[in-house]
Order: structure tokens, then C-alpha cells, then sequence
């Protein structure tokens, strides 16, 4: 009775929880792994952190967002937008990580930083997925390959 109380029906429920769901595993996933890093390295601490958790255990495997974007998000247009907004904010981390590299000369100045965004964000989902999946190490491991020789 008190989480209708405070929320008033399911569908407000989840809205919350994944709103907090996307504050608190996005968020502080990628300061985290931008954190005394140089921006190369943080987008492949990025893959190699979510590869890492799905073999730890630390957090259930996949990502509520993915599964929420899959499944949900085509039939509700508010979720949908939450989760445009969310995945927007990945490709984001993934294009100033790539600006930054290249006025340090980390990464090529050819690169394009949004396609090569997007194409990061594409990677990445992929291997949310293969994550939920139970892929195995090798599998994991082609995708964090793939991420590092975008940045080459």
C-alpha cells in the first residue's frame, strides 16, 4: 500500500527505479572509470569495467537500460525518451573522452568524434547484451578488441 501510496501505480514505480537505476550504475560507472585516467584509457576501462562486472558478479549481468530499450521502450513513449536521453548520455562520455584524446594526441585527428561515438555506443550495447547472454571471456574480450582499434 505505501509504494502505491508514493508512486500510485506500477508503471510510475518502474519509471523511478529506473530513473535511479540509470543515476546511480551510469553515472557513477563512467566518473568512475574517467577518474585519473586519460580519455583513451577510460573509454576501454569503460568496456573492460562492464565485461569485468558480468564475470564478478558485482552487479546482475546485462543492464536494466538495454533490457528496458528492448522491451519496453517501443510500446511507451515516455520510456522511450529515458531511454534515449540515458543512451545519449553514454555516447556523450564516449565523444568528450575522444575530443579530449585528441588534443592530447591520444587518438588520430582524422577520428571522427561523434560517428566514432555512436559506433563506441553500438559496441557498447552489444556487449551489455552479450553480457546478459553468458557470453564467455573470448567473445567479450573481440568486442573490447574492436572498441580499442576505433580509437587507433
Amino acid at each position: 500500500g505505501s509504494l502505491y501510496a508514493a508512486f500510485s501505480d506500477k508503471r510510475s514505480l518502474f519509471l523511478a527505479a529506473l530513473r535511479a537505476y540509470d543515476e546511480q550504475y551510469r553515472e557513477d560507472f563512467f566518473l568512475r572509470v574517467a577518474a585519473d585516467r586519460p580519455p583513451r584509457e577510460a573509454i576501454v576501462a569503460a568496456f573492460e569495467g562492464a565485461a569485468r562486472q558480468s564475470a564478478t558478479g558485482d552487479v546482475p549481468a546485462g543492464c536494466l537500460m538495454v533490457n528496458t530499450a528492448l522491451e519496453v521502450s517501443p510500446h511507451d513513449p515516455e520510456i522511450r525518451a529515458l531511454v534515449k536521453a540515458s543512451l545519449g548520455k553514454v555516447e556523450d562520455f564516449f565523444f568528450e573522452m575522444i575530443e579530449a584524446a585528441k588534443s592530447e594526441g591520444a587518438v588520430p585527428r582524422v577520428l571522427a568524434p561523434r560517428t566514432t561515438a555512436q559506433a563506441l555506443l553500438g559496441l557498447f550495447l552489444g556487449l551489455r547484451v552479450l553480457t546478459r547472454s553468458g557470453a564467455d571471456t573470448a567473445t567479450l574480450n573481440a568486442v573490447i578488441s574492436q572498441a580499442r582499434r576505433l580509437l587507433a
